[in-house]
């Protein structure tokens, strides 16, 4: 079940006032609503006109002025230049889709620091995932070495029957002679 969305109301006075939570708010905490992982929707108070995007990009923008690793120069600039739909829509799905591949790979990376921690938090556990997977491996080894050592059992076989043919041999020739 989805939380409904805190729905922010913005005045003519600049005024950001959170209806959800009954109290005033500035745009630190709407950013931390959205941190938090929270629906934000912001309106204006008056005619109920939908700012949420233009909030969000004031955040951003607030936030870049006091951390000047934000979007690079030459992207803000297509982005004004990009004032065609065409290119506009263009631009926001690459942004969207890069996004979405940092997501998954930041994803990726937690998913496997979490399988490393849990390994390092239990080596008990590890020691007996690697114990029981070893039988496992045993009976593909055993028919080959079975068979190996038969190979190396019929070659001494064979080995002796030469050596008491050749001394056979050797004893017939000395008594004819």
């Amino acid at each position: 079940m989805n939380e409904a969305p805190v729905v922010i109301k913005k005045y003519g006075n600049r005024r950001l006032y959170d209806s959800s939570n009954s109290k005033y708010v500035n745009l630190d905490d709407i950013a931390e609503f959205i941190r938090a992982g929270k629906d934000v929707q912001v309106v204006d108070a008056n005619n109920g006109q939908d700012l949420t995007r233009v909030t969000l990009t004031q955040i951003i923008t607030e936030d870049a002025k006091q951390k000047p690793t934000g979007l690079p120069l030459e992207l803000l600039r297509q982005l004004i230049v990009a004032s065609d739909e065409v290119r506009q829509e263009f631009v926001m799905w690459y942004l969207k889709s890069a996004f979405d591949t940092y997501q998954k790979v930041q994803d990726a990376v937690q998913s496997r620091l979490g399988e490393v921690q849990s390994a390092l938090l239990s080596p008990v556990d590890m020691m007996k995932q690697l114990l029981s997977t070893a039988p496992a491996s045993e009976p593909r080894v055993e028919p080959e070495l079975e068979a190996l050592r038969k190979r190396v059992a019929e070659l001494e076989a064979r080995l002796k029957k030469g050596s008491r043919a050749k001394r056979n041999s050797r004893g017939k020739r000395k008594g004819k002679v």
